[in-house]
């Protein structure tokens, strides 16, 4: 690889999901410095400990030129930053790109002639060099493309996901200009052994990530207002979702909770960019819309479904299982789990939250709820998130009464034992 001649020293930024196992990688093979402004995080990594579970203390240990920083002068000799920060939106659902920027201006204060920045965090087409590079050239005093170069390589990291793990995605790549394209790909390459696809640019390369995520959202939603559609024809949507995937190329995406980092919220950056361009788009913000709103969706129906089974609403004990965004992970950004605890506290219902997975200290921080660690009995129970924890349940033993409802919305149970699944 004569693009990667001279070892590189790398600076990832950001040790989330994304971050850490980059750095992990990276630290096999290069001189690498795991960077974060979380002083709190870059101790527990110092130690091993990974609180996203999604790193064990083996893989941390054993990336020997790995080491943690929250000093910025830790990364002024790295010759590569890669910024692996947060993209989320804000309460009007527009971009929030504070994080981003932070970073930018962070990496400026010590860039320096022939670096190279490279971009992972989701974005809209033409952010990193509309919207980054200015404050990096801003920072710094130099020029782009002239004294640094940039790129951009969108993160596919799946949380939770122990199969589809960073190395072994096929990653997208990209650079300013053909040399330093080829230079990011070779860096990739290096550590990605399901290969590499370098896009034509860096536009290209971020355009192609806000549509994987678009593209899923849309299919959810499809499937999520068949599954409000068939509740008003009292048919079992995953009874119909098994019979139509019996051709053989028929979708088989399933009706949920849409939330986390990426496909509740990297569509609003798409639609933001085509809105900014004079575009409407109609079925993007429409996917978003029916997903939005499934979690109230679900919370009606338990009450429904109580009211159905003769239980009085005023005095009822409910259960959810699960506040994380996704099964077996502790994230719990966007979580549309909060819009059922939500909308059932507000019907006066009495709600335990029950999750192994997530973080007690965070969930009550952030949404001001106490998880319970105890079980009791309740007359209506939601299982908002497959955990492989709650298999081992008997769920009869939960149950106040004959009576009470057990609704599964991810078709996670064996239906002989639910009143009804999304």
């Amino acid at each position: 690889m004569e693009v990667l001649s001279n070892t590189p020293k790398i600076a990832i930024i950001g040790l989330g999901y994304v971050g850490l196992p980059l750095a992990i990688a990276f630290g096999n093979q290069y001189p690498t410095i795991g960077f974060d402004i979380n002083q709190q995080r870059v101790d527990e990594l110092i130690k091993g400990f990974d609180h996203t579970l999604q790193s064990s203390k083996d893989s941390i240990e054993q990336s020997k030129q790995l080491k943690f920083s929250h000093e910025i002068q830790s990364i002024k000799d790295c010759t590569i930053f890669i910024v692996t920060v947060p993209t989320p939106v804000n309460n009007a659902k527009e971009p929030d790109l504070s994080f981003l920027l932070e970073a930018s201006k962070m990496i400026g204060g010590v860039l320096k002639k022939g670096d190279i920045v490279i971009y992972e965090s989701t974005v809209y087409p033409g952010c990193t060099e509309e919207d980054c590079v200015p404050v990096l050239a801003a920072t710094s005093g130099l020029e782009y493309n002239v004294d640094f170069y940039c790129g951009y390589s969108p993160e596919r990291i799946n949380p939770g996901d122990t199969v589809h793990t960073l190395t072994s995605i096929q990653k997208i790549t990209s650079g300013s200009n053909p040399f330093i394209a080829d230079k990011v790909d070779a860096l990739y390459k290096s550590i990605i052994t399901a290969g590499t696809y370098k896009a034509s640019s860096i536009k290209v390369a971020e355009a192609a990530k806000a549509i994987e995520n678009a593209q899923r959202d849309i299919n959810i939603s499809f499937v999520n207002e068949l599954a409000l559609i068939f509740d008003k024809m009292n048919i079992d949507t995953n009874e119909v979702l098994e019979a139509a995937s019996t051709k053989w190329n028929f979708l088989p995406f399933k009706p949920g909770l849409v939330g986390g980092h990426c496909i509740g919220v990297d569509p609003y950056y798409l639609a933001h960019k085509a809105s900014i361009l004079g575009h409407t788009p109609q079925v993007i913000l429409s996917g978003r819309h029916v997903n939005d709103q499934m979690g109230v969706f679900v919370a009606n129906k338990l009450i429904r479904l109580m009211k159905e089974a003769a239980i009085e609403i005023s005095n009822a004990r409910v259960l959810l299982l699960g506040v994380t965004f996704k099964e077996n992970c502790p994230d719990i950004r966007n979580s549309k789990a909060f819009d059922i605890y939500n909308h059932l506290t507000t019907q006066g219902i009495h709600v335990e939250v029950f999750d192994p997975y997530a973080n007690a200290g965070e969930v009550q921080s952030k949404h001001q709820i106490s998880l319970i660690t105890e079980l009791d009995t309740y007359d209506g129970i939601i299982v908002a998130v497959a955990h492989d924890f709650f298999k081992a349940f008997d769920f009869e033993k939960l149950k106040r009464n004959k009576k009470a409802v057990i609704f599964d919305t991810k078709a996670f149970l064996d239906k002989s034992i639910v009143t009804a699944r999304l």
